[in-house]
């Protein structure tokens, strides 16, 4: 399986699993099962995901099936709050502490700030990455939807080193390569709404970690087989035809194919989607598949 290296931890797969809805998994422990035994064992979670409950099922699951702590890669995300954002010290480290208690373990290998705060102090930032990290709850550190300059302002005082950053990236919602593509033209593509972010990630050694790689809009739905979108299922199941894999395979495939070797974070909490996770992670679409893909999913070529 194709992996990526995330900091200090080693290879992890290139798909990760996101736990955002586990809390409605109809069988949690049969699908944590399935994952570890097809080596799917990276889940990113969050203190907001089903208000909790996708992390309290996750842990009683874990502890009930005997799993070794040191077998699987856990991360959680906080600072999303009912209406506001919240980075102060007080609640990063209450909110890593709910989160480890629900989790059932005694450490984190990642937590992320999940969404940049407006009123964020970045010495309280670091203040709470220092006693997480000292008290061993929390080992490695990284962000989430924040642009370069934020995540500079905070480097500037955290000591620990940001190895992660997770961005929506989908072959419908491509800002992140649109910008990239468009330099120097007067098209609406040519807008950096997210400051370059893919490049420094990449200079800076930030690996990029894709959520909703399925999805258009943030939570509007799916674009596979969505008859809004012809042209790109059509590619699609070419595609998956020739390749002999399902049509989400090849929509996975194609973001992993970028050179900056993101990972992806899959929203499944079906053993059936597995399968194709697996095939995602096994097949790399060459350069004229992946702009064909690119060009049917409406984006033009400058």
């Amino acid at each position: 399986m194709k992996t990526v290296m995330i900091g200090d931890i080693g290879p992890v797969p290139a798909v990760g699993l996101g736990m955002m809805r586990f809390a409605g998994c109809d069988d949690p422990p049969a699908f944590l099962r399935a994952a570890l035994a097809s080596g799917l064992n990276f889940f990113d979670h969050a203190d907001i995901y089903g208000g909790g409950e996708s992390e309290r099922i996750f842990g009683k699951a874990m502890a009930g099936m005997g799993v070794p702590r040191e077998s699987y890669v856990l991360q959680s995300k906080c600072g999303i709050c009912t209406g506001y954002y919240d980075l102060s010290k007080e609640h990063i480290l209450n909110s890593a502490d709910k989160s480890l208690y629900r989790l059932n373990t005694e450490y984190l290998d990642i937590l992320l700030l999940h969404r940049p705060d407006a009123l964020m102090e970045p010495e309280e930032v670091a203040e709470a990455f220092d006693e997480l990290y000292e008290k061993g709850k929390v080992r490695r550190f990284g962000v989430s939807n924040m642009n370069p300059l934020q995540i500079q302002l905070l480097r500037k005082y955290v000591r620990q080193p940001l190895i992660v950053n997770q961005m929506q990236l989908s072959l419908v919602e491509s800002r992140l390569i649109d910008s990239g593509l468009h330099v120097n033209t007067a098209s609406e593509n040519a807008v950096m709404r997210a400051g370059s972010v893919l490049e420094y990630c990449r200079m800076e050694d930030i690996v990029i970690q894709v959520w909703s790689p399925l999805q258009y809009g943030a939570i509007h739905g799916f674009y596979l087989g969505n008859p809004d979108y012809p042209a790109l299922n059509a590619e699609i199941d070419r595609l998956a035809g020739q390749y002999g894999v399902s049509n989400t395979a090849v929509a996975l495939a194609w973001v992993l194919r970028h050179p900056a070797t993101p990972q992806v974070i899959a929203g499944t909490v079906s053993v059936k989607r597995i399968p194709a996770l697996l095939e995602a992670a096994n097949i790399e679409l060459t350069r004229p598949e992946w702009y064909e893909l690119y060009r049917t999913a409406g984006k033009n070529l400058p």
